[in-house]
C-alpha cells in the first residue's frame, strides 16, 4: 500500500512539473529577454528611467520560473526518505529562490506600482510577503528538526505555484467565458478578485485539509491508547 501511495505521489509530482513547464519557459525566457530591443520597446515592465526596478522585476521572472519548477520536487517522499541530504539542499535552494523572487517583486511594486493600480499592488504585495515568510519559517523549523516545518513547506509550495495558478485561472476563465469582467488595465471584477484568488483560497484549503488530517490521526491514537489496556 505504501509503495502504491508513493508511486501515485511521484506520478502526481511528475504531471505537475510537466504542467508548469510552459510557464517556466515563458517566465525565464521573458526575464532573459530584457537586453533585447524588442522587449525594451514593447514591454510596460521596462523603465529606462528606473533600471534598478526593471532589473528587479525581470530577475523576479527568471527566479520565479525556476522556483515554480523546483518547489514541487520537495513533495517527493521517496527522495526525502532515501536521500535526505538532497531534500535538504533542494529545500534551501527553493527557500532562497522564494526570498529573492519575493524581494524582486516587492521592490518593483514599491518603485513602480502595478498596472492594475493600488488594489493589484496590495494583492501582489501580500503574496510576496507571504512567500518570503513561508520560506524563512520552513528553513528555520527544518534546521531545528521541528515537524512543523512540513506544514510551512506545504504553504511554500502552494505559494511557489501562485504565478502559474494566476495564469491558469485567466486561461480557464477566457476559455469558458470569453473574458467576462476582465479588462486591459485589470480593473474588471474578475481581475480584482484574481489578485487574491490565486493564493488565498488554496492556502485556506490546505489548512482545512491539514487540520482534518491532524484531527483524524489524533483521534486514532487516542482510540488505540484506550484499547491498549484491554488488549493487555
Amino acid at each position: 500500500m505504501r509503495f502504491l501511495l508513493s508511486s501515485l505521489g511521484v506520478l502526481s509530482v511528475g504531471l505537475l512539473v510537466l504542467g508548469v513547464w510552459w510557464f517556466v519557459q515563458h517566465s525565464v525566457g521573458r526575464g532573459l529577454s530584457l537586453p533585447t530591443p524588442a522587449e525594451q520597446a514593447g514591454s510596460r515592465l521596462f523603465h529606462p528611467e528606473a533600471m534598478a526596478a526593471t532589473a528587479a522585476i525581470y530577475g523576479h521572472m527568471i527566479l520565479g520560473g525556476l522556483l515554480t519548477l523546483l518547489a514541487p520536487l520537495q513533495l517527493l517522499g521517496p527522495v526525502r526518505r532515501a536521500v535526505p541530504r538532497v531534500h535538504r539542499m533542494l529545500g534551501r535552494l527553493v527557500a532562497g529562490l522564494a526570498l529573492a523572487t519575493g524581494a524582486g517583486g516587492l521592490a518593483y511594486i514599491l518603485s513602480q506600482g502595478t498596472v492594475g493600480g493600488p488594489w493589484m499592488s496590495v494583492g501582489f504585495g501580500l503574496y510576496g510577503v507571504l512567500l518570503m515568510i513561508a520560506a524563512v519559517r520552513t528553513v528555520q523549523l527544518a534546521r531545528r528538526r521541528d515537524p512543523a516545518h512540513r506544514a510551512w513547506a506545504g504553504r511554500l509550495v502552494i505559494l511557489a505555484l501562485g504565478s502559474w495558478i494566476y495564469r491558469m485561472h485567466y486561461g480557464l476563465w477566457h476559455a469558458f467565458t470569453g473574458g467576462v469582467a476582465t479588462s486591459d488595465d485589470f480593473s474588471g471584477t474578475f481581475d480584482r478578485i484574481q489578485v487574491f484568488a490565486f493564493y488565498l483560497p488554496y492556502l485556506a484549503l490546505f489548512e482545512m485539509v491539514r487540520l482534518l488530517w491532524t484531527s483524524r490521526h489524533r483521534s486514532m491514537r487516542l482510540a488505540e491508547g484506550r484499547a491498549a489496556p484491554g488488549r493487555a
